[in-house]
């Protein structure tokens, strides 16, 4: 179902580095906890993860601004950057990654499919962005959340291969 290249690498990268990583998400409704679990010794590196789909839980676990998240729909980059962040604090990880948004075509989303990312090292926020997939809104959801869920594995996969992060 996911890219066992990557993940082995990820897993390779994380445990060589003795590093860790949770995931805060939303839109992808457990999709990444789900393809970080399936590593092989995901329990090496995999701090877990949670999957907050409304404006209560994310406040009440990911400690998002709720004045901005309620204005925003939860859906927005600053909400994806406190999401990386905090997850890092709820499972005590070195690395987190977050993402909120549409899946399927909304009122809210002006029926446009996207969503915010964002990817934290011990709380520092090192990418964030806009994933966009309108060219998918007559896909069904699940296509749309395994699209953002490759985007992201490959992505932070990327970053672990060509940055340098100590293990300090």
């Amino acid at each position: 179902m996911f890219d066992e290249t990557v993940l082995h690498h990820i897993k390779d990268q994380l445990i060589r580095k003795n590093q860790t990583i949770a995931v805060a998400e939303s839109v992808t409704a457990g999709l990444l906890q789900l393809a970080l679990a399936s590593a092989e010794e995901a329990i090496r590196f995999f701090q877990g993860g949670i999957t907050a789909y409304n404006l209560g839980q994310k406040y009440k676990h990911l400690h998002v601004e709720p004045i901005h998240a309620e204005q925003c729909n939860c859906v927005d980059r600053k909400v994806a950057v406190e999401m990386a962040r905090n997850v890092t604090d709820l499972f005590r990880s070195d690395w987190g990654i977050a993402i909120t948004g549409y899946a399927t075509p909304v009122p809210e989303s002006d029926h446009q499919l996207f969503a915010f990312y964002a990817i934290s090292f011990r709380k520092e926020i090192l990418l964030e962005g806009k994933l966009e997939a309108s060219e998918a809104s007559e896909a069904p959801a699940l296509h749309v959340q395994k699209y953002y869920t490759d985007y992201l594995l490959t992505a932070f996969n990327n970053m672990l291969a060509h940055r340098l992060f100590d293990e300090g």
